[in-house]
This record gives structure tokens, C-alpha cells and sequence, in this order.
């Protein structure tokens, strides 16, 4: 504590008197004024111990969220972030990894009818990667910041879809197991996983339409802010893009709770509306978005 104040005296140029005690005479002489002068140096003491924690920030480095917003003031009176996920989250926490990589040039879009465009790459960051364009239709707002890659949700309810890529087994996607897309979708540095692996996940339906696959999941995700289980229900369409081996996948879902009170529907249409095809071939250098 005491390095900590020398510290900050010495970058504040504060002089070490400033906060010296009132005598035990001053305050037996004249009460009144000595709680007064008490009670400015406690005011002063915070607004110093404010500006000192900023004064050496430069020596005492924060946690930082890359792309993220962090509230310094809360962080210091907290020991928290406050997450653009919708709730507060633990300082340092990694970003979900969903295998998207965006193709350079291109950006993620979302027109005033709620048409979603992505261009990414199958395969990665590999030598020989393929462009795919990924669209689906949401009447949720772009996910904004450094912990979403291809994601639309309503930060109000947790409503939402996002865009997950996995690497293929060599099947077709009618032939993948079911484990194969809760064992993607729920590993511990998935997108649901953020503050713990999910719970009590089942597949409650499995039908393949036409080169997608179509699943329904339920599963409980821990809630950071209130340190309990909230059951949710997803659905997620999966597809295989030709002439490549990885698995394109949009996930929407919601709360068990809102689901049964209509978010069934957005969620449903949303999802239904996604499609991964090749993207047409353009005199655009085909490598990941910021590589070297």
C-alpha cells in the first residue's frame, strides 16, 4: 500500500502532507471545524486515490477485452468487465471460437430488410482455402465488437443466431452423428461455453432437407449474472458446401422460457432461411481477413 501511494505521489506530484491527520489539539479546539477539514480531506483522498489508479495505469496494467468496451471505473471498483454479451463477465475471458474466418476485402452485412451477407473461408487458414458466402434473413441487429464473428441477437432478451464453421469427418452430412454437432457446438470454447460448458444437452430432432441438415436442441447454460441454469432451445441448420469437406452451421435459439412465449417462430425462420454456397469467383485474392 505504501509503494502504491509513494507511486502516485510522485506521478501526481502530490505532496505527501496533503493527507496527513488532524491533530488530536485541532479537533479538541474546534470540533466543528476539524470534522470539516476531516471530512474534505476523505473527499480529496478519493478524488486522489481516482486520479492515482489512472496516473499509473501505465504500470499497473488492466485486463482488456480486444474490441470490447471496458469500464475502467467499475473494473477498479469491481474487479469486473462489463461483457458486450449482455451480462457482466470475468476480466480476461477468452473470445468464443467459432472457426470463421472472414475472407480479406470483404465485411459482414446486414441490409434494412434484414438480409445478413458473409464471405468466409472453408478450410481455414489453410494454404488452399475455399470462399463461401454464408446468408440468412434477422430481424435481430448485427453483433457489434471484438467477441462476435458472424452474429445477429437482441441484447435485451439473448435472442439471437451465429455462424459457426467445424471440421468434417469425411461424410456426408445425412451421415455425420448427432455427437458430432453437440460435441462441436458445446465444447468448452464455443459460443454457448462462455461461462461454463452447457448442461443437460439433448437432440430432440434430426431431419436432413435436401444438402442441410436440421437440428433441435435443448441444453441449460450457466447465467454469469445470476449463478443459475437457464434452460434454453436452439436450432440449427448444417451444411456440407461442394467441394469441401467442413460443416457451415447457423445456430439460432433462445430461452426455454421465451420460446414458448413466441421467440419459437423468429428463431425458426430465421435459421430456415440460411444458405452456404460457393462464392462466385472474383479477381479478389482468396486468403483470411487480416493474414500478412
Amino acid at each position: 500500500m505504501l509503494t502504491f501511494l509513494s507511486l502516485a505521489l510522485a506521478l501526481l506530484g502530490a505532496p505527501a502532507q496533503a493527507f496527513a491527520p488532524v491533530s488530536l489539539c485541532q479537533r479538541a479546539a474546534a470540533p466543528s471545524a476539524a470534522s470539516t477539514v476531516l471530512r474534505s480531506h476523505s473527499a480529496d483522498r478519493r478524488g486522489f486515490m481516482s486520479q492515482a489508479a489512472i496516473a499509473i495505469s501505465g504500470a499497473v496494467a488492466l485486463p482488456r477485452v480486444a474490441g470490447a468496451d471496458v469500464d475502467t471505473e467499475d473494473f477498479i471498483k469491481t474487479g469486473m468487465v462489463s461483457m458486450p454479451m449482455g451480462v457482466s463477465g470475468q476480466a480476461g475471458k477468452a473470445k468464443p471460437v467459432t472457426g470463421v474466418v472472414l475472407r480479406e476485402g470483404s465485411e459482414v452485412s446486414r441490409d434494412g430488410r434484414g438480409s445478413v451477407l458473409a464471405e468466409i473461408l472453408v478450410g481455414g487458414k489453410s494454404s488452399d482455402p475455399t470462399p463461401v458466402l454464408a446468408t440468412f434473413s434477422s430481424p435481430w441487429p448485427l453483433a457489434k465488437g471484438g467477441l462476435f464473428d458472424v452474429e445477429c441477437r437482441d441484447a435485451s432478451t439473448g435472442d439471437g443466431a451465429f455462424l459457426t464453421v467445424a471440421k468434417g469427418k469425411g461424410k456426408g452430412i445425412a451421415d455425420l452423428p448427432k455427437t458430432f454437432f453437440t460435441e462441436s457446438l458445446f465444447s468448452s470454447t464455443g459460443r454457448f461455453s462462455f461461462y461454463g460448458a452447457p448442461t443437460d444437452v439433448k437432440v430432440k430432432k434430426s431431419d436432413v432437407d435436401g444438402q442441410y441438415r436440421i437440428l433441435e436442441i435443448v441444453f441449460s447454460n450457466l447465467s454469469q449474472s445470476t449463478n443459475a441454469e437457464i434452460p434454453r432451445t436452439a436450432v440449427v441448420a448444417a451444411t456440407i458446401p461442394e467441394g469441401t469437406d467442413d460443416v457451415v452451421m447457423l445456430v439460432g435459439s433462445a430461452t426455454s422460457n421465451r420460446w414458448k412465449r413466441g421467440a419459437e417462430k423468429a428463431v425458426r425462420d430465421t435459421v430456415g432461411s440460411f444458405k452456404a454456397t460457393l462464392a462466385p469467383t472474383s479477381g479478389m485474392k482468396v486468403r483470411a481477413k487480416g493474414s500478412a
